[in-house]
């Protein structure tokens, strides 16, 4: 995989472990679609950049959703009739059925047992469940702690709000020279899961913090914003602005150890579509590509019919592939600096390769150019190397009508992006290309 200007100055060790600080920091909060766990976890990436807080009132209209009452909680246990605590949410927020209203009860087993979750195949984990639109309440454990309940009474207690309040999202804009927008979004309403979703937000907060430092030709937008009504809202509120986006990505389940999974846009051949094949074909490992499916992650609310962006989504292992995915084994031990760095290492080549796509025009399009007198062929032949970089500037030049861009050509070819980009640079300073509008 090239190694553009972009990465330029990256301590990658260091990074892998800024990345895994991150998640590890945000790692206890209990967050949902609303509350102040989201607060908690967009104040500790503005330590990172400076992130814009949006608040959207409960009760707001997004297309034919609603912004829903606002959800916080304080404390939750289930007792047995000896007054032992059995499941407590403070060992693990992942306990309490997400979005739980309140509830103070003594209840016999039988009831109990209808709202309560497990996972019998995985008999130590803790399932994550939530019920974000239906107003109910239960608590989620392992299987073998569901084994060991007796026929007695027991006392339930959530301490929870379900109050009018407010959506809370992120958002962070790069300015680049030009208006033309790369959309980059992670939702952050998931509690204690480290792949999905941490994993995405510290991988977004530190691609962010590393891009507002680089020069770049297009402006960057990067969404932290709760699953499905985010993505709903933010879209209802810049729907007159969202022609700048040109391409955009979505975050997600960056942090495990197995292979690169792209999802395409709907659109299915978008740029971006394009950028993220070719540098998976030319990463040297293994990776799988999708086609468009209406569910999964946010990417399909932005590929949504009425706007049809063009927008994929880039991950590791894809949701429900892998057995810890939704489970409280989706740990701190689950996502590893080294899957973190390597899923930066694709991310910043995506932008390295939308950065450098450019179109040019042939200056001298009747015959090939004497390339040896402009020393742009190496002066001893028979060099592999050598002959893979000659290719590169007669590919240039071929395919360089101003209709075909440097990916398109990359790909034509079936050389490196990188080694194209060098070989239209060589070649545009002696004026043999011209860059063309696009």
């Amino acid at each position: 995989m090239n190694i553009s200007h972009l990465k330029s100055g990256i301590d990658l060790n260091q990074l892998g472990k800024e990345m895994y600080q991150l998640i590890s920091e945000i790692y206890p909060i209990c967050r949902s679609i609303t509350g102040n766990g989201v607060r908690q976890t967009l104040s500790h990436i503005r330590k990172h950049i400076p992130l814009k807080v949006r608040e959207v009132p409960s009760g707001t209209n997004a297309f034919d959703w609603t912004v829903p009452k606002e959800w916080n909680i304080t404390d939750a246990y289930i007792k047995n009739s000896k007054g032992e605590k059995i499941i407590d949410f403070n060992n693990s927020n992942l306990h309490v059925l997400n979005y739980s209203i309140p509830i103070k009860e003594k209840v016999s087993l039988s009831e109990l047992k209808e709202h309560l979750f497990t996972l019998p195949e995985h008999p130590t984990w803790i399932p994550y469940r939530t019920s974000y639109y239906k107003e109910d309440w239960g608590f989620c454990l392992s299987h073998n702690q569901f084994s060991k309940l007796r026929d007695e009474e027991y006392e339930v207690f959530i301490d929870s709000s379900l109050e009018e309040g407010y959506l809370t999202y992120g958002e962070y804009y790069i300015e680049g020279k030009t208006s033309n927008e790369v959309l980059m979004s992670c939702h952050v309403c998931h509690p204690s899961l480290c792949n999905d979703n941490l994993s995405g937000i510290a991988l977004l907060c530190f691609l962010a913090k590393h891009l507002s430092n680089v020069p770049l030709k297009y402006s960057y937008r990067f969404l932290f914003i709760p699953g499905t009504i985010g993505s709903i809202v933010w879209l209802a509120l810049n729907e007159s602005n969202v022609t700048k986006i040109k391409h955009g990505l979505v975050a997600t389940n960056l942090g495990d150890s197995g292979r690169c999974t792209y999802k395409k846009s709907r659109q299915g051949n978008a740029e971006i579509d394009q950028a993220v094949l070719n540098i998976l074909k030319n990463s040297g490992s293994d990776y799988e590509i999708i086609d468009f499916v209406p569910y999964g992650y946010d990417e399909r609310q932005y590929c949504s019919p009425g706007f049809n962006l063009p927008i994929g989504c880039l991950m590791r292992t894809p949701y429900g592939r892998y057995p810890e995915y939704h489970t409280s084994a989706d740990n701190l031990d689950f996502v590893q600096p080294q899957s973190l760095v390597d899923s930066f290492n694709v991310y910043i080549s995506v932008v390295s390769v939308l950065e450098s796509n450019n179109k040019y025009v042939n200056q001298n399009p009747k015959c090939e150019p004497q390339l040896g007198k402009r020393e742009l062929y190496d002066k001893t032949g028979g060099r592999s190397d050598s002959k893979t970089k000659q290719l590169a500037l007669l590919w240039v030049l071929n395919l360089s009508d101003g209709n075909h861009t440097l990916l398109d050509i990359s790909d034509r070819s079936d050389l490196e992006f990188g080694l194209i980009k060098d070989a239209a640079e060589a070649l545009a300073k002696c004026n043999l290309l011209k860059e063309a509008m696009r």
